[in-house]
């Protein structure tokens, strides 16, 4: 392209920047912008793009797209500069001295963003660690960033490394399309999406493309007749409107078609949807009225998003509608019906959103959450960075009510305490009952979309160690951990022992004294004082059962009594044989082999749905009070505990025998899949007997497993599985399991 041809799309860029900043002086604005072109010309003179285009070229596309965003000055005079620093001799100073503090600090940092890459990968996660702490500085930055790796994207055909192609498709498709979904750019995301899927996927992107094509004549028509119904429908009650449709993106086509396990676009019925533009709010529900006195509505495919706007304040009304044509009937087509100015804000969410200021830029609530994102990439190391952002950047969404009819977004599976947290300190520094949709509910059990969470507080409550185990959200996991860093270490300490006291006493130990000289000396190693605290603080915070605690001091010491008796032999070493179940074996079974957590001597109790007989298939469940209470596998009670605190457990009255399993697991193609996959399954002390992965479609991955593990032990396969949804979450596409057959 000729500089005489970019100079004329910058003077079109102009125009464009004229008509919505309408408050600023066209002369003011067409000097800023120019004199940002042409420093970024000269500055990039001789460079040129592996289009063979002049360099210069990329940034002004990039502003072209970023203009859907409606940026402010300084936003346009950044985009046009963003190479420049990185690629030039020009340094910051230079853009500062030229154009001010603001635009070179925001030049600054999309420098910092320019080598970064993200594979999830432990050694690229400072490069993560950069952009999300750029990122949450001003979000400005990433609004040049999508738009310049768009560009990037639609040139990406010009390199000439086909496995370069890939890696930056698949960068963008796991990092780029996310954040601009997460910040509701809808246009940029199946945009980016596209163009990955081009690469990704030639092959399926040809054939989606091709039969679109072949449609094209019988789908104009459809929707030229259709707008004629609607206009006859419509324009006696209706006065100013508009009639247009949308086109699924190739990419959601192909997606649709492999969730439903089809091949032919002709499968699926949703493919266009015609969208109705009205005056006002009233026009709206009048319109609505006259599509459903005309034709039949599905009545699970209505949403009232004006009554009930979403999250980010979308209002539309949704309606899918059959027969509209006779020679359709079978055909539901989807209706969407907004004011003009409900598809304006829709189009420029952000830009609504975000107020540009003097030194910055400031977020509204409804994006409050790229402000937590610094914090969490700066207090956080590279392991739990990685999972964080994975759980509160990346995560489905869930949106629930405060009593004030406030709407909350939390990250998926989230619980009362995670909204506590979110909402203000003085409820979680207090909280004490969680009341959901009007009823008590557990404090650890997942929330769900629309429900109305009433939280109650207590002053003399305060946050509990165990809430780290269940809540899902960075915010909540950090301030527990602060708030047990402020509190009185002597008062935690004093807790501490007394549960390991507790333990001791059960057994006639003597109770600790001041320096815990129980504890001194354990598996062959002397313990110092301050980590004879970090064993009693993990008793305390859960991660080590008393009980196994309780062991290593016996096996280790053979600790004396209070009374200077030993623990008599039989209370170590427990190993009765049961060749036969009955009645008058019970006492012998409840004292000697039932085995919890793989220990066989442990302290338990019985609930009362056992009492009358211990059954054959057991599981054990940690109680409030760190007890262990046996239940049947079956017991109905099990469904309203924290499954968290389920182990396993059985009668030992013969030879350990095992089960096969059989696992398949289908995720996104990625690198690192089967080093974490293997890594959840050694972690979890799974026998393998078999592994072996085949790609599919060249984007995602599916392994097939083949487990054993103990019969007794039937949570493990579940544990498992919970283990792969949280750690992979949107990478799995499917799974499934098996037992196998002898």
């Amino acid at each position: 392209m000729s500089y005489s041809k970019i100079d004329k799309k910058v003077e079109n860029i102009i125009k464009n920047v004229e008509k919505y900043m309408t408050g600023v002086t066209p002369v003011f604005i067409h000097e800023q912008i120019w004199k940002a072109y042409i420093y970024a010309r000269d500055a990039h003179e001789w460079q040129m793009r592996k289009s063979g285009d002049p360099y210069i070229i990329h940034p002004v596309e990039a502003t072209d797209i970023l203009l859907s965003l409606q940026p402010d000055i300084y936003s346009i005079q950044a985009c046009l500069l963003h190479d420049v620093i990185e690629d030039t001799p020009k340094t910051r100073d230079d853009i500062f001295n030229a154009f001010g503090e603001e635009v070179a600090f925001l030049c600054e940092g999309l420098e910092k963003l320019s080598n970064v890459r993200y594979q999830w990968k432990e050694r690229e996660i400072g490069s993560l660690r950069k952009m999300f702490i750029a990122m949450a500085e001003d979000l400005r930055v990433i609004f040049i960033k999508l738009s310049d790796r768009l560009h990037n994207m639609q040139t990406l055909k010009y390199h000439p490394k086909p496995e370069k192609r890939e890696k930056i498709a698949l960068e963008t498709l796991n990092i780029f399309s996310p954040i601009a979904d997460r910040l509701w750019l809808y246009n940029l995301k199946n945009a980016l999406d596209e163009e990955c899927f081009k690469i990704l996927e030639p092959k399926d992107h040809r054939n989606i493309s091709k039969q679109l094509k072949s449609l094209e004549i019988s789908r104009d028509a459809f929707m030229k007749n259709a707008k004629t119904e609607i206009i006859k429908i419509i324009w006696k009650d209706i006065k100013n409107f508009e009639i247009d449709y949308r086109v699924k993106s190739i990419y959601s086509i192909f997606k649709k078609l492999q969730k439903k396990w089809l091949s032919d676009v002709n499968n699926l019925y949703d493919i266009f949807g015609i969208r109705i533009i009205v005056q006002d709010l009233s026009d709206c529900y009048k319109t609505l009225g006259l599509i459903h006195n005309k034709w039949s509505p599905l009545p699970y495919r209505f949403k009232d998003y004006i009554a009930l706007p979403k999250p980010n304040w979308y209002k539309s009304i949704h309606t899918t509608v059959v027969w509209l044509l006779k020679e359709h009937r079978k055909q539901p087509t989807e209706i969407q019906i907004k004011t003009y100015e409900m598809k304006h804000y829709s189009d420029i969410w952000v830009a609504a959103h975000f107020e540009y200021k003097e030194k910055g830029s400031v977020i509204s609530q409804d994006v409050d959450w790229v402000s937590e994102l610094k914090e969490i990439a700066q207090n956080l190391d590279d392991n739990d960075l990685m999972g964080s952002l994975k759980i509160d950047m990346f995560k489905h969404r869930i949106f629930v009510f405060s009593p004030t009819g406030d709407l909350i977004n939390l990250p998926h599976w989230s619980t009362a305490v995670d909204f506590a947290y979110f909402l203000h300190t003085d409820l979680w520094d207090h909280l004490s009952i969680a009341k959901v949709n009007e009823k008590v509910y557990p404090l650890d059990k997942e929330l769900h979309n629309w429900d109305r969470v009433e939280l109650i507080v207590d002053k003399n409550k305060r946050p509990n160690p165990f809430w780290i185990s269940f809540v899902k959200t960075t915010k909540a996991k950090n301030a527990i951990k602060a708030f047990l860093k402020r509190e009185d270490k002597d008062i935690h300490r004093e807790r501490w022992k007394e549960i390991l006291n507790k333990y001791l006493s059960k057994l006639n130990l003597a109770k600790l004294d001041k320096e815990f000289s129980i504890l001194r000396s354990l598996d062959g190693r002397i313990y110092s004082l301050e980590e004879r605290w970090q064993l009693l603080e993990q008793v305390w915070n859960l991660s080590m059962n008393p009980n196994i605690l309780i062991r290593r001091i016996v096996k280790t010491n053979k600790l004396i009594l209070d009374v200077n008796k030993k623990i008599p032999d039989e209370q170590l070493e427990l190993e009765v044989k049961i060749d036969n179940w009955n009645d008058s074996l019970e006492k012998e079974i409840e004292k000697k082999n039932i085995i919890i957590w793989g220990e066989s001597d442990l302290e338990y109790k019985r609930c009362y749905c056992c009492r009358r007989k211990i059954p054959i298939e057991i599981v054990a469940h940690i109680n409030v009070k760190w007890d262990f209470m046996i239940h049947r596998r079956d017991c109905k009670i099990l469904i309203w505990v924290n499954k968290d605190r389920l182990q396993s457990a059985y009668i030992q009255w013969n030879e350990q025998e095992e089960s096969g399993y059989h696992v398949n697991v289908v995720f996104k193609n990625k690198t690192w899949l089967l080093k974490i996959l293997t890594e959840i399954i050694f972690s979890m002390e799974i026998d393998i007997d078999e592994i072996n992965s085949k790609k599919l479609w060249n984007m995602y991955m599916s392994f097939d497993l083949t487990l054993k593990v103990p019969n007794h032990d039937y949570l493990i396969i579940d544990r498992f599985m919970e283990r792969i949804q949280i750690t992979f979450e949107d990478d799995l596409i499917n799974y499934r399991t098996s037992v196998l057959e002898d």
